[in-house]
Order: C-alpha cells, then sequence, then structure tokens
C-alpha cells in the first residue's frame, strides 16, 4: 500500500512537468509554423534594385499621374487606396494592362492599351518598390509555360474556376464586379495577379499556391488559349445557360419547323 501511494505521489509530482514540456512544444511547433508560413509569404516580397535616375523618373511620372488619387507620398486619398507595400508586381500589372491610370471612377476599372511606354512602366514600378516591400515582377523562368498543365487545371478549377469559369471564360460578380476572361491574358499577368490580388481576386502568396503550383496554373491557361475546343462550338465556355438556349433555340426550333413543313406537306 505504501508503495503504491509513494507511486502516486510521484506521477502527481511529475504531472505539472509534463504539462510543461507540452505547452513548451506547442508553442515551439505554432511558431515554428509561423515562422515558416511568414518565410513564404516574404519570399515574393524582394525589393527591387533601381538606378537613382530611374527612381526620379518613376517619381515625375507618379506625380504627375497618380498623386491626385493616390496621394503625393502615395498615401492613400479618400478616393484611392495607398501604394505603399503593394510593391512593383502591382503597379507592372495594374499600368501595364491599361487598368490604371484610370479613366472614370466605377466598380471595377477595365483593361486597355497601356498609357506608357514599357521604360516608364518599369520605372514606376521601381518608385513604388522602394517605398516599401512588396511583390516584385516575376521573372520570365517563373511565368514560362512549361509546367504540369494537368496539375494546373486542378488546382484551377480548385482555387479559381468559381469566378473565372474552369475553361477562363470570366464571370459576373456582384454589384457590377467580374472576373474578367483570360483568354487573352499574358503569363505574366496572370502571375502578377495571383500575387497581388486585384479588385476582388484573393491573394495567392507563396503560403497559398507554391511558385510551381502557379506555374502549373498558367501552363493549364496557355493551353486552353493555343487549343481551341476540340468537341467544335464551344459557344464561348460560358455554361449550361448558353447551351441550354441554343438547344432551346435550334434544336427544338428545328423539330417544330420539321413538324410543320411535314403536316403542310400532307394536306
Amino acid at each position: 500500500m505504501f508503495k503504491n501511494n509513494s507511486m502516486g505521489a510521484k506521477f502527481s509530482r511529475r504531472k505539472p512537468i509534463a504539462a510543461a514540456i507540452v505547452i513548451a512544444a506547442g508553442l515551439m511547433l505554432t511558431g515554428g509554423g509561423y515562422a515558416a508560413a511568414n518565410a513564404a509569404i516574404k519570399a515574393d516580397q524582394s525589393p527591387t534594385v533601381a538606378s537613382a535616375s530611374q527612381l526620379d523618373e518613376g517619381h515625375k511620372l507618379f506625380l504627375s499621374n497618380c498623386a491626385s488619387c493616390h496621394g503625393k507620398s502615395a498615401e492613400g486619398t479618400k478616393n484611392a487606396p495607398t501604394l505603399i507595400g503593394v510593391g512593383a508586381a502591382s503597379v507592372d500589372f495594374q499600368v501595364g494592362s491599361g487598368r490604371m491610370p484610370a479613366q472614370a471612377s466605377g466598380p471595377q476599372m477595365p483593361a486597355k492599351d497601356p498609357q506608357f511606354t514599357d521604360k516608364q512602366i518599369a520605372a514606376l514600378a521601381a518608385y513604388v518598390a522602394s517605398l516599401a516591400p512588396g511583390p516584385a515582377i516575376p521573372s520570365e523562368s517563373m511565368v514560362a509555360a512549361d509546367g504540369n498543365a494537368t496539375r494546373g487545371g486542378e488546382l484551377f478549377r480548385t482555387n479559381c474556376a468559381m469566378c473565372h469559369n474552369a475553361a477562363g471564360a470570366g464571370g459576373a460578380l456582384t454589384q457590377g464586379k467580374y472576373a474578367p476572361a483570360l483568354k487573352d491574358t499574358e503569363p505574366k499577368e496572370m502571375y502578377e495577379a495571383m500575387i497581388t490580388g486585384p479588385q476582388n481576386m484573393p491573394v495567392f502568396n507563396d503560403a497559398n499556391l507554391t511558385p510551381q503550383d502557379k506555374k502549373d496554373i498558367i501552363t493549364y491557361l496557355v493551353y486552353l488559349q493555343q487549343h481551341p475546343s476540340v468537341g467544335g462550338l464551344d459557344l464561348e465556355n460560358i455554361g449550361p445557360v448558353a447551351e441550354g438556349l441554343f438547344a432551346w433555340i435550334f434544336l427544338l426550333g428545328g423539330i417544330i419547323a420539321i413538324t410543320v413543313w411535314l403536316g403542310a406537306k400532307s394536306n
């Protein structure tokens, strides 16, 4: 009896130590996981190396074309958000696709022909990138369409198809907004959109989709761009509504026309 009581007392004295060890291990695992995720997120945020002359040119372009909405120091105003920390990739996407500078306010800025040259866009991106760390412009190897298209299709349908359509045909959102079609989008713009999350799009940093995941998605979309529908007329890939309307008008209409013709012929 004495021995059992001694063992019980010894066990009860060790319980607080065991609990402390478990808590410490949990904190270490949590901290390690946070550090790993944070490192993955910041992997996109390497600073852009730019010359003084390029930064000066970018600053002048910013003051004359962007400051009226985004503020003289890119701090943001009631009309436009701050650009501090958005990175060079965001500027390259928005200005390179012609969405910025915006011609008028609205629920969403449409893509159009860019207003600036490639050199001017690079200068603007370098200036904004110098304000604070942010996602950098991807390299050519990062956006090369040499990944796994099959895996990219699976990733796209899981993460993107609910807005962009499984075939990248785009789709309507709420309050006059929309997910644009990706049939003519360049691979660099695809990558930049994933890491910056323009307008209604969420940000897919390296903790969400790895660089290889992004490459696979780009490969899938480029494959769709280069290979038309093998099934014939795809009706713009906008879904069952268009397909049902086609069947209702042409197929059912054809059946009715044949019926009327046969009835008239028999009479």
